[in-house]
């Protein structure tokens, strides 16, 4: 009688576990009917939620997987949600959508069906819906351009970049058959993989254009930038001065070729592409401070070289451009810290003349060359004063000037302010900030 009882139950169970188990090909079914139900009936929104829900389970069997059929309903599915979503989103801009991109999970859904159709009406009806999603994928794309989530915003565009590849091949209308239309979405699908760190991507967009040879002038500047990156500086070199010759007056290629110059410290080419810069952007003080670095690099050299006209000659350019600067912006640190600093880089340079000086010589001519250029420095010293006073005073925080201060004053024998500025140079060494500057303007 137990043993009966016990089979009975197992029988029981058996068959209630094999009943909750459906049959995968038979949830794909009812998805799609799930859904036809919703069309004829928009109010019923939980038949959408079951249509989406059962055919997500249908596709986790690989017996499912296969069937074009069930692709596109996932498709037809997801395609329902977003334009649903999208149409309540224009009554109310705050109405969320239900899902990260559903138009980008029915496009993919949509391409596996066109990629498995064996039957002429399953590639055309996978097309159709691709070319249905086609303006949603542009819209969900700007959405996650707008909010810097370039990663997403790329993968809607570029799955909208292989519809349009899709529809060309089917002879069928494309959102992006306009020629300037889709070489503009090839660009902007390389700045967002650009702009996410996904440089093969970008890349890839990139020299889609690029070897068409009608590329736009960020296309030349990006893909520097990207070979630059990996390693690739002759072929980096060669795109930048390609782009450069094609459009002369592109500020980014501009700014691009003057980093370059000034990386490998080739300060002649820097000052042709510096003065062209100045030209397109005449209020750009940094351009003028870079220029003032320049002339004063240069001037350092010929002081090295012991050509002292060369080296007048510079030092007074390098002062011309500090003071532009200035008369750009008056309240420029970094200004008034350039002028500080060629004044008291040059000060530094005789001090060296000074230490090469005989020790052991006391003879009166001697002894008069070392005061006068001993006389020189400090003339100098005093000089450079003033701009670094207006830097503290306006950046009380900057290391290199606060150790300017503190080194002056101590050759002065001002050992309250030099002690002042040593003390505040260790606050800012260990990490802390001073809270007002000593000086005001």
């Amino acid at each position: 009688m137990k043993k009966t009882i016990f089979f009975l139950f197992f029988f029981v169970l058996a068959f209630y576990v094999a009943s909750a188990q459906e049959d995968p090909v038979k949830l794909a079914k009812q998805a799609g009917r799930a859904l036809t139900s919703y069309n004829m009936d928009p109010s019923n929104v939980s038949k959408l939620d079951e249509a989406k829900t059962k055919i997500n389970q249908a596709l986790q069997a690989e017996s499912v997987q296969a069937l074009a059929s069930a692709w596109q309903t996932k498709g037809e599915i997801y395609s329902t949600i977003v334009q649903r979503e999208m149409m309540m989103r224009q009554l109310n801009p705050s109405s969320p959508l239900s899902g990260d991109n559903d138009a980008l999970e029915a496009f993919e859904a949509f391409k596996k069906a066109y990629q498995l159709a064996t039957k002429k009406f399953e590639k055309s009806d996978a097309a159709k819906g691709i070319a249905e999603i086609q303006a949603y994928l542009t819209n969900i794309g700007l959405m996650k351009y707008e909010a810097q989530a370039y990663d997403k915003a790329f993968r809607s565009f570029d799955a909208l970049i292989q519809s349009h590849d899709i529809l060309s091949a089917e002879k069928l209308k494309s959102q992006l058959d306009d020629p300037e239309q889709y070489k503009n979405q090839l660009f902007v699908t390389g700045l967002c993989a650009q702009l996410a760190r996904m440089n093969e991507e970008a890349e890839k967009y990139y020299m889609r254009l690029y070897e068409k040879g009608d590329a736009p002038s960020a296309v030349y500047e990006g893909l520097y930038q990207i070979k630059s990156e990996k390693g690739e500086q002759e072929v980096a070199e060669r795109i930048l001065k390609e782009g450069r010759r094609k459009y002369p007056n592109d500020s980014g290629l501009l700014f691009a070729e003057i980093n370059l110059s000034l990386k490998k410290g080739q300060l002649e080419e820097l000052i042709t592409g510096l003065k062209q810069a100045m030209e397109q952007e005449p209020n750009n003080i940094s351009l003028y401070l870079t220029m003032g670095n320049v002339y004063d690099n240069l001037y350092q050299r010929e002081v090295q070289a012991k050509k002292d006209a060369k080296a007048a000659e510079y030092f007074a350019e390098a002062k011309k451009y500090y003071e532009k600067a200035l008369e750009i912006d008056p309240k420029s640190a970094d200004a008034y810290y350039s002028l500080g600093a060629l004044y008291y880089n040059k000060a530094a340079a005789r001090t060296q003349e000074l230490n090469a000086l005989p020790q052991d010589d006391y003879s009166a001519a001697t002894i008069k060359k070392y005061q006068q250029i001993q006389k020189e420095i400090m003339a100098l010293f005093d000089e450079s004063l003033p701009y670094f006073q207006k830097s503290e005073a306006l950046n009380p925080n900057d290391i290199n000037t606060l150790i300017a201060l503190s080194e002056i004053y101590a050759r002065k024998d001002d050992l309250e302010k030099a002690s002042e500025f040593k003390k505040r140079l260790d606050v800012v060494r260990s990490g802390g900030k001073n809270p007002s500057s000593y000086f005001k303007l």
